[in-house]
């Protein structure tokens, strides 16, 4: 299904998120392409897994082309190791707020330490809830994208 994404991230500055969790789930996902006009992710999540391809972001980067589609966890599983160097594992809360959910990604191996919270809106100018574990913003900054964090990884910063 292809649709434009429009997202924003934010740093987390503390745990507190996970008490108001009501899902966690472990995802395994590398990249098949990091060029940033045309990104191809695989990703396992928990017992599904899907293959991304994400466009350019326009200049806030806050929206993005996205396609994704399902496919079976064997297969997945096949390409993860065809995918560029640096494999990204994390485990992602699902936290409901308001008429929200904000996902946050508690990175492992190179990128531990990095918490990154982010919340799809379906305007870019939507209002939201900003619970007090919210920190700085960085939507649009390349360094936090996926793609990027597998490449320079959040421990080389």
């Amino acid at each position: 299904m292809a649709m434009v994404e429009i997202e924003r991230k934010f740093l987390v500055n503390s745990e507190a998120y996970k008490n108001e969790a009501n899902k966690s789930t472990r995802i395994v996902q590398g990249f098949l392409n990091t060029d940033p006009e045309r990104t191809v992710r695989v990703r396992i999540k928990g017992d599904q897994a899907f293959l991304t391809v994400k466009g350019i972001g326009n200049t806030s980067g806050t929206s993005r082309f996205e396609w994704e589609k399902e496919i079976p966890v064997s297969e997945a599983e096949q390409l993860i190791p065809l995918c560029e160097k640096g494999i990204i594992e994390k485990i992602r809360y699902e936290i409901p707020l308001g008429n929200h959910i904000y996902e946050i990604d508690e990175f492992f191996d190179k990128n531990k330490g990095l918490v990154i919270a982010e919340i799809e809106l379906n305007d870019e100018n939507e209002s939201f809830l900003k619970p007090d574990w919210l920190a700085k913003e960085v939507t649009g900054d390349s360094r936090y994208y996926n793609s990027q964090l597998s490449k320079k990884p959040y421990s080389l910063w």
